[in-house]
């Protein structure tokens, strides 16, 4: 069976082994109605609400809840950063917003629906993720793997549209990856491999983006390449973004709101310069910095790791 691991409401689509990931743009057949036109980069429709309401989010083998009752609210149309140290909750939160782990209690809410009452492919249509455990088989092609995005949007025996075509075009467009374009997935760099997998869900053109760690590993390029392609979908179309990062003066860059977690609770949330603090890294990440305003965020310097007295 052939496993795409990189969306939200699906992370075992096992369709792909009996279709073709894609017929290609060549073999593209005219859509019916709408000629599909939104997408990355184009025209979209009003931002949409996510919002999580007293969240408990646990695992089968875990005692106790790892985030227990929590709330937050990711901005419309605006990059939401969840940062914290290791352990702290993030991914696990990403994941409750992302339909993966099912609520104790509580609910995950788009635009006023519990995501968790919703179809499966409808969802998909509208809630998009990367995750850390996105995998793929290795022969595969960069653009087949991005028309892989495209399966919410199809019926099981459709062939591809052009509408299709389009949205994978933007996709590995924005994405900066249409050099890797006729490339197998298993040739690529750690580095290329992210790129291919952030085109992929470009294509899936949801309202709403989570992504978990996209620039972890990566060297300082491929990271400047991921925070300009958050950047530009946050300037230029609706989509409302979640992003967990590990780097907490990037987060600061690049987010309009930051979200601090420590041992499953929020502890801070709120525009960046409000949120990174001395105050806050002290107590969150354990470690003595210093912190300077400047025209891009504040800008952090680490002195020394903060020990147990």
């Amino acid at each position: 069976m052939t496993i795409f691991r990189a969306n939200a409401t699906e992370s075992e689509e096992s369709s792909g082994a009996t279709e073709p990931a894609a017929d290609g743009p060549g073999d593209a057949a005219e859509p019916s109605g709408a000629d599909g036109a939104d997408g990355p980069g184009g025209p979209a429709a009003d931002a949409s609400d996510l919002d999580a309401e007293d969240l408990v989010l646990g695992y089968p083998t875990a005692p106790e809840p790892v985030i227990d009752g929590e709330s937050i609210a990711a901005e419309p149309g605006a990059v939401t950063a969840l940062v914290g140290p290791n352990g702290s909750g993030k991914s696990t939160l990403l994941k409750g917003l992302a339909n993966q782990i099912s609520p104790e209690d509580g609910s995950v809410l788009l635009d006023g629906r519990d995501v968790h009452s919703m179809d499966t492919k409808a969802l998909a249509k509208r809630l998009g993720l990367l995750s850390q455990e996105s995998t793929s088989p290795d022969s595969i092609t960069v653009e087949d793997l991005v028309y892989h995005g495209r399966y919410p949007h199809r019926g099981f025996f459709e062939r591809t549209t052009a509408e299709d075509a389009r949205a994978v075009e933007r996709a590995i467009d924005l994405a900066g990856c249409g050099h890797l374009r006729d490339r197998e997935v298993g040739s690529l760099s750690g580095g290329q491999k992210q790129l291919a997998w952030i085109a992929m869900v470009l294509a899936q053109d949801t309202d709403v983006l989570l992504l978990d760690e996209p620039t972890t590993f990566l060297d300082l390029h491929h990271q400047m390449e991921v925070t300009e392609i958050i950047e530009t979908l946050r300037d230029e179309s609706e989509v409302t973004v979640v992003v967990v990062l590990h780097d907490i003066e990037q987060a600061a860059r690049l987010a309009d709101r930051v979200v601090a977690l420590a041992d499953g609770e929020v502890r801070a949330r709120g525009p960046p310069e409000e949120v990174v603090t001395e105050e806050l890294l002290s107590e969150v990440f354990r470690v003595d910095a210093d912190v300077v305003a400047t025209d891009r965020g504040p800008r952090v310097t680490p002195i020394r790791a903060r020990h147990e007295e």
